[in-house]
């Protein structure tokens, strides 16, 4: 009888507002830094935008790639390229069948750098202008089919596209294309290149952004009493995923085990929650059955908390309603508080964290919360780390997207 084989992670990298790698930007977060900041430009002003700030990258792409591969690339997906050279390299350069490598790499929005960019350039200058690799750099699936050939992979390349939850979405389905027998092994995870002034523009007119701009690193404040919204910011961050099997075959370091996925819609509004989380509770009871732990087996929740004054509470009340008791003894951290919210990247840095919490046994703290919120009902984890007990433990990472996706992760240690 064929069993379903545990899935392991065995590299990381990223780039991130904290970081160009993930030890820097991992020693950010354990030390409560801010990548939010106010940007090097007029926006604000020229186009009457009542945002100035974002949490740009601590570590631009021109500084590490050549620039060839800049010209040919959007900024989405030259975030991926960077996050997976790291992460490939982290877990050993595993020698593996090509035939048996796979792709899952996500954004939210895609190639808007590249996109509006050729509008401009149409309306300005004429078609014969619009440079001829302008679809390959603005199609969503751009920075999967990138790392594809990077790496050379041909168990598949995939896209999913799924708002905010996209980057935990992709690392859930390379679980599956690993459990399914597709792949040994898969590169997976999310990025995001979207501070430009049209989708600064959109999200402030959808009163979802941050107006602090006196204080860019005191602006993402989830749970606190006072927040106003989230900070934009842009990334990415890339997982190596692996068979238990074909990791131990190849001595590989590994850090924690993806145990558990969860799914779930809402079914309810394009941009809000829905009020009781009923959709949120289901991803994450899904993924606690997946991966066969209970609540009393969690210790610790990377929340998506992204500092917007409905959707934190209702994510907490949701946590709340599927852990029980077991709920006040969780470190909650709200890594969005440093980071500011990816989109597309954020579900997969939110693993990266996650996984390194289990491994270093470190919960990361939550900056910004000078009054927690009344009806916080979760034990947060405020500006200092928080040790994690040993043994044998479990997170769960929350990742929830515009449209009602809903994403839980559970990763164990090892």
């Amino acid at each position: 009888m064929s069993t379903t084989p545990d899935v392991v992670i065995t590299g990381l990298g990223a780039t991130t507002p904290l970081g160009g790698d993930v030890p820097s930007t991992w020693r950010a977060a354990l030390a409560g830094e801010s990548g939010a900041r106010t940007m090097d430009n007029d926006w604000a002003a020229t186009y009457e935008i009542p945002v100035s700030f974002a949490a740009q990258l601590r570590v631009r792409p021109e500084d590490v790639l050549s620039r060839p591969e800049m010209k040919r690339m959007d900024p989405s997906a030259q975030y991926a390229i960077i996050a997976t050279r790291e992460a490939w390299a982290d877990a050993g350069t595993p020698d593996v069948d090509p035939e048996r490598l796979g792709a899952v790499v996500s954004s939210g929005i895609g190639g808007i750098w590249t996109t509006l960019d050729a509008w401009d350039t149409l309306r300005e200058k004429g078609a014969r202008r619009v440079l001829p690799m302008t679809v390959p750099m603005l199609m969503p699936n751009s920075p999967a089919a990138y790392v594809e050939l990077e790496l050379g992979a041909r168990a598949g390349a995939h896209a999913l596209v799924s708002a905010c939850a996209s980057g935990a979405e992709a690392i859930g389905y390379g679980v599956e294309m690993i459990r399914s027998g597709r792949a040994d092994v898969v590169v997976a995870g999310g990025t995001e290149a979207a501070i430009h002034p049209m989708p600064l523009a959109a999200f402030a007119a959808s009163r979802t952004l941050s107006t602090r701009n006196d204080d860019p690193a005191g602006a993402s404040r989830p749970y606190d009493a006072d927040r106003d919204g989230f900070v934009l910011g842009e990334g990415a961050g890339i997982v190596v995923l692996e068979s238990a099997q074909h990791a131990a075959a190849r001595g590989a370091r590994v850090y924690a085990r993806i145990a558990g996925v969860g799914l779930s819609s809402d079914g309810y509004h394009i941009t809000s929650p829905e009020p009781g989380g009923r959709g949120q509770i289901s991803a994450m009871r899904a993924a606690l059955s997946d991966a066969h732990v209970s609540a009393s087996d969690i210790v610790h929740v990377n929340a998506h908390a992204t500092s917007t004054v409905v959707g934190d509470l209702i994510e907490a009340r949701g946590v709340r309603e599927v852990l029980g008791a077991d709920a006040d003894r969780v470190a909650l951290s709200a890594t969005k508080s440093m980071t500011g919210h990816l989109l597309g990247g954020a579900g997969a840095l939110e693993t990266i964290f996650t996984v390194l919490a289990l491994h270093d046994r470190l919960a990361p703290p939550t900056i910004n919360v000078s009054q927690p919120d009344p009806e916080l009902v979760l034990d947060l984890v405020r500006d200092t780390p928080r040790a994690l007990p040993d043994g044998q433990i479990a997170a769960v990472n929350n990742s929830f997207g515009f449209g009602g996706h809903n994403v839980a992760l559970v990763v164990a240690s090892v």
